[in-house]
């Protein structure tokens, strides 16, 4: 089952550990259940995953809370600098293995560890001030280097070296963009053009699909690979998005397309997750639309 948050967030949610751990794995259930996904786990099956599926996800985010809240603690009273940079990433590491002991062995959610760890911070330091103001003090934490980061390199970190991806260290350095500039704009734009929340949802990760060099799809696919799905979601986006029976109707032709490729776009899950902890910040405290 999900996460169930109130319908409103108290603003002392932004200096509250707890409300911001359970926010946080809130939106990484949410990002799960979310259905249909291209090539993603979701509520029909695993997609193009054979160590994952749904409730694999659901063990793997309520694994996280508890790093979630020691990261948010961790960052009370603090400012970005390397000393706080470095006791994140010590956190984050501790939330893998019990990530991997609550999925078997399966990497469910590292990418997410990173990008929320980091959002989370930014929001204990700075408080409901906005999307961008969150997303630019995570980006000011991110570039600092980390002295005791293991030197045996990621899948995401051998693509982007082949590839020339920016990966999701450069995602966080830039200030993740395509949330702040990309997906929290498709994802409003959708709901004021009478989407439901499900297809304003899905037209948002399919804005990060079609720009993003997702550094899962290049390690499993190939460049081949993400040229699919980037043009696959361009055409999901121009027949109007999700909520059309056009756009649905290219959706799920942009579906199987990546289950044949066996395929997924998880980097963009990932930012997906991330998209929904700001805009659940953004919605309770102000009417921004960073």
């Amino acid at each position: 089952m999900g996460i169930t948050l109130p319908l409103t967030l108290d603003p002392a949610v932004s200096a509250d550990p707890d409300a911001l751990a359970d926010l946080a794995a809130w939106a990484l259930v949410e990002e799960a259940e979310l259905t249909p996904k291209p090539g993603l786990v979701d509520r029909r099956g695993p997609g193009a995953h054979r160590d994952l599926d749904l409730e694999t996800l659901r063990r793997s985010a309520r694994s996280l809370r508890p790093a979630f809240r020691t990261m948010a603690e961790a960052a009370q009273g603090r400012a970005p600098d390397r000393a706080l940079r470095e006791e994140l990433a010590a956190i984050g590491r501790v939330g893998e293995i019990h990530m991997m002991a609550a999925t078997g062995g399966s990497n469910a959610h590292r990418g997410a560890i990173w990008a929320l760890g980091l959002l989370l911070a930014g929001t204990v330091i700075v408080g409901p001030a906005g999307s961008r103001h969150i997303a630019g003090t995570a980006a000011e934490i991110a570039r600092w280097p980390d002295r005791f980061a293991p030197q045996a390199s990621s899948n995401g970190e051998r693509v982007r070296q082949a590839h020339g991806a920016v990966g999701a260290r450069g995602e966080a350095q830039a200030g993740f963009p395509h949330v702040v500039a990309i997906a929290l704009p498709a994802l409003r734009a959708s709901r004021a053009a009478g989407a439901n929340e499900t297809e304003a949802r899905l037209d948002a990760l399919l804005a990060v699909i079609a720009s993003l060099d997702d550094t899962c799809l290049l390690h499993r696919g190939g460049r081949p690979a993400l040229a699919a799905a980037q043009s696959g979601a361009r055409a999901v986006l121009a027949a109007g998005g999700t909520a059309t029976p056009a756009g649905h109707a290219a959706l799920l032709a942009l579906d199987a397309d990546l289950l044949s490729r066996w395929v997924s776009p998880g980097g963009s899950a990932d930012l997906l997750a991330a998209t929904l902890f700001l805009d659940r910040i953004d919605r309770s405290f102000a009417p921004w639309n960073a």
